[in-house]
């Protein structure tokens, strides 16, 4: 039987490990203009945490180079056993890509609204008479997927990819991203020019509750300032302090989320990048950009989870093998829906370029 105490110590090892290629990956995002890519990038892979996506595409982007994996960029991703069920097999000599996997644990209770009240379970224990059980993540563990370069054995099944003519929205964007807005309480404008928004591109009004788009600008231009738009709304405001307190976290949080919405749809990005991401990390107090960059990347996944998983378009996936059934009880917690917010105040969002920041 192997040391528990041992086994401990080498779990807790892959950890850190895992923790300092996270800080790594991370590190380099604030001090490049590679937000867009990794952006985009979890768009392809949003059933990821932001923290396993940077993991699995730094580990990807290493296999790549050492001549392991013939692409850049990771195409769907599972374990060894989630393959097997694909009747696909791990090629000999190809190494995992570790993330963190949660570990859960039963919890019972004979009166839920009573948070207190829940108790842990032991391996076997069995519910006492009128009491509920629910399972919860308590903490983390080393785990292993690999991509689908790594693998060989049966073709997958490809799903269906929107096809866009340049300058082209979406079939359906709009109207979907619209409708979120709309259940929100907010009316959309779509005004003729931006000297109708202050010249802006769009402009979200927490006063009035309206959300203007220019109709000056090509389909994709438009619909991408609506998802940025969508984004403000889902989670800004005067509610918000650290929005109130540095506009830039919201600008790079709601440009991020609307290019996970249009790469999620093969929308062409590549226009829209996030400059200065460093520079808006760096000025927020007390918080290292590391902090800020990781805090504003799961929000970011979290909004633009919720924005398509209510959208009714065919998005690319999510991330995992077309086919594959995942475990639930394995799989990563589902981000939350940010709450709608009921804002008051005068407080205003533009997504036009400002000559300190170009593109934002």
């Amino acid at each position: 039987m192997p040391d528990p105490n041992e086994v401990q110590a080498a779990r807790d090892a892959r950890l850190a490990d895992l923790h300092d290629q996270l800080v790594g990956a991370v590190d380099a995002l604030v001090s490049s203009d590679d937000w867009r890519q990794a952006m985009e990038f979890a768009a392809r892979f949003r059933s990821r945490s932001f923290n396993n996506t940077l993991l699995i595409w730094v580990q990807h982007l290493a296999a790549f180079e050492a001549g392991r994996v013939p692409e850049r960029t990771p195409s769907y991703v599972a374990g060894f056993k989630q393959w097997q069920q694909l009747n696909r097999s791990v090629e000999k000599g190809q190494a995992g890509y570790m993330i963190h996997a949660p570990v859960t644990a039963r919890f019972a209770t004979a009166t839920p609204q009573n948070g207190e009240s829940w108790r842990r379970l032991g391996r076997m224990e069995k519910l006492r008479p009128g009491e509920v059980v629910r399972s919860r993540m308590i903490g983390v563990t080393p785990a292993y997927v690999w991509d689908l370069s790594q693998t060989a054995g049966e073709p997958i099944p490809e799903r269906p990819h929107a096809r866009l003519l340049e300058g082209a929205a979406p079939d359906g964007l709009w109207n979907g991203l619209a409708a979120q807005i709309r259940e929100r309480g907010f009316t959309i404008q779509r005004v003729p020019d931006e000297r109708e928004i202050h010249g802006a591109n769009g402009l979200t009004n927490y006063t009035a509750r309206t959300v203007a788009v220019r109709t000056n600008m090509d389909g994709a231009a438009q619909v991408k300032t609506l998802a940025h738009e969508l984004a403000h709304v889902m989670l800004h405001g005067p509610d918000n302090p650290d929005a109130i307190a540095h506009r830039g976290i919201g600008e790079v949080e709601a440009e991020s989320v609307a290019l996970m919405v249009g790469a999620a749809h093969n929308l062409d990005t590549s226009g829209y990048t996030i400059p200065y991401v460093a520079s808006w990390a760096s000025a927020v107090e007390g918080k290292t950009p590391t902090e800020v960059v990781q805090a504003t990347g799961e929000r970011v996944r979290a909004a633009a989870v919720t924005i398509l998983n209510n959208l009714t378009t065919v998005p690319v996936g999510g991330g995992d093998p077309p086919g594959l059934i995942r475990d639930v009880k394995a799989a990563e917690p589902a981000a939350r829906a940010p709450a709608s917010p009921r804002y008051s105040a005068p407080v205003r969002w533009h997504t036009s370029a400002s000559p300190a920041m170009p593109g934002l």
